[in-house]
């Protein structure tokens, strides 16, 4: 599935990923390939994904790769869209 992260700076990743966690209002919660369309608002929190999409040139610290060898980028709120296999994160 494919990933786009874009914050008020610019589009700052995208590519193929395995699965994306996302902080959710309610909680954080999992998309996977074939996920259910979603529409959804983000609390305060981590975006994680697993996969090798392509991180914006200046944008590289804005993420760490946990234990489990995934992604990390803390936001602070935004939105999340599922649809199609691709899911696109507006972060804050």
């Amino acid at each position: 599935m494919y990933l786009e992260i874009v914050t008020p700076e610019a589009s700052i990743v995208s590519g193929e990923v395995e699965s994306v966690t996302v902080p959710g209002v309610e909680g954080p919660f999992q998309m996977l390939n074939n996920h259910a369309a979603i529409v959804s608002l983000l609390g305060p929190g981590s975006v994680k994904f697993r996969g090798n999409p392509t991180i914006a040139e200046g944008f590289e610290k804005k993420f760490v790769k946990d234990a489990d060898g995934k992604w990390v980028m803390d936001i602070q709120g935004g939105t999340v869209e599922c649809k199609d296999n691709k899911i696109i994160v507006l972060a804050d």
